[in-house]
């Protein structure tokens, strides 16, 4: 396997991709999840994960010929471990990435100002369900690992179908959604959380162990359960996978 070369294209696919993915998410949480006690309405997480769904498998179809179709930071540091993607090129993705979520998140703050400020215009924050940080931590090590995992097993394997990729993978985020959201937003993505936290006036340093080095460790759990038990000793051995077929994302 070689490393594929990216190039300002894959850049720029990133950086709008997570824009897109940040805004959507964000008008959508800003819209759906109850943030007041004495709401009217509860928070619907089957639209908000459907939404997660949608949205990725359009932007996997979309920019996934140009760059793989990262938009997630964890991603991006589990194809570098799996060397699909240089380390300077990988550094630069994780920095268009964070640059989109940013200006998604501005764009959820322009369009709904008033009614995103509750939510922090989408920043996902641990439920009181769970004990703190260390729990979150968890929870988003454990989406991330699943969606990650995923994203190796039907996009980066040689062996797999990677035709049916954007809509495993966008399902696969969708269904987190809907079971860990209610815990800590199942953001599942370090980027997603960090430009509506930026944004939002609640980037907090405690907020570092759930929201990066939560997707960072299960990521990296994922390529390991991937090159052990998926891939097995045809690890080094399948050929490169057409990049038409995407590596991934989320979230």
């Amino acid at each position: 396997m070689h490393v594929q070369d990216r190039g300002l294209a894959a850049y720029v696919s990133e950086l709008l991709g997570t824009l897109f993915l940040v805004f959507f998410i964000g008008a959508v949480v800003t819209l759906y999840v109850q943030t007041a006690p004495d709401a009217q309405t509860g928070s619907d997480f089957a639209v908000v994960g459907l939404v997660h769904a949608f949205v990725l498998f359009g932007l996997i179809i979309t920019f996934g010929a140009v760059s793989g179709g990262h938009f997630n930071p964890a991603v991006t540091i589990a194809a570098a471990a799996l060397r699909r993607i240089d380390p300077v090129d990988a550094i630069v993705y994780i920095l268009a990435q964070l640059s989109g979520g940013v200006l998604g998140a501005l764009l959820v703050k322009g369009l709904l100002l008033d009614e995103g400020r509750a939510s922090d215009y989408g920043t996902p924050a641990v439920s009181s369900l769970l004990g703190g940080n260390f729990q979150g931590f968890i929870v988003e090590a454990l989406g991330t690992f699943i969606l990650v995992l995923v994203i190796l097993a039907v996009a980066l394997n040689p062996r797999a179908r990677q035709e049916w990729a954007p809509l495993a993978i966008g399902t696969a985020l969708g269904l987190i959604v809907m079971v860990l959201g209610p815990l800590t937003g199942a953001s599942v993505n370090p980027a997603r959380w960090f430009g509506p936290a930026l944004i939002g006036d609640s980037l907090e340093a405690s907020a570092l162990v759930p929201y990066v080095l939560g997707p960072i460790v299960g990521a990296l759990i994922a390529f390991v359960v991937y090159r052990v038990v998926i891939a097995g000793p045809q690890y080094a051995a399948g050929p490169e996978p057409p990049t038409s077929a995407s590596e991934g994302a989320n979230a």
